[in-house]
């Protein structure tokens, strides 16, 4: 596949996906905005040749939001109709179907919330009760080591 670059395009001139199932609440737009605030814009919106969004069209409303007026596009040029079509979908739901280590989710949650953060823990989009919830399930009910309750 050829080399792409990340073109600056004017929100004004992008057309959503016209069938795009996936819906986007104002609370998820406006933590999509809150993330591009703090992080910066790190996800170019894909679009076709006629400037179609095939993903992004969530980061196209927070760049709304936001004022902005041009977003970074990549352009997806090599794709068929029905392609797009299930394209737009499994960009979507694929990332719907990952899981999470429960684990290392707690750990990096513990060490976000011991840290001294300059920014709001909820940019992760993990809310103060969710981040309680994920620290208690996977901490001991009792103190010490579970091994040394073996017989």
């Amino acid at each position: 596949m050829a080399h792409q670059n990340i073109e600056r395009i004017a929100i004004s001139d992008l057309a959503p996906w016209a069938r795009n199932a996936r819906t986007h609440s104002r609370k998820q737009v406006r933590q999509i905005a809150d993330s591009i605030t703090r992080f910066g814009f790190t996800n170019p919106v894909l679009i076709d040749e006629r400037r179609t969004i095939l993903a992004g069209h969530g980061r196209v409303e927070a760049a709304k939001l936001l004022g902005f007026v041009e977003v970074p596009c990549l352009r997806i040029e090599h794709m068929s109709e029905d392609e797009k079509r299930a394209y737009v979908l499994a960009d979507n739901k694929l990332a719907l179907n990952a899981g999470w280590d429960e684990d290392l989710l707690a750990a990096e949650l513990g060490a976000l919330m011991s840290s001294d953060l300059d920014f709001d823990i909820g940019l992760t989009g993990f809310s103060i009760p969710e981040i309680d919830g994920i620290m208690a399930a996977v901490s001991p009910e009792e103190p010490g080591d579970p091994e040394d309750d073996v017989v």
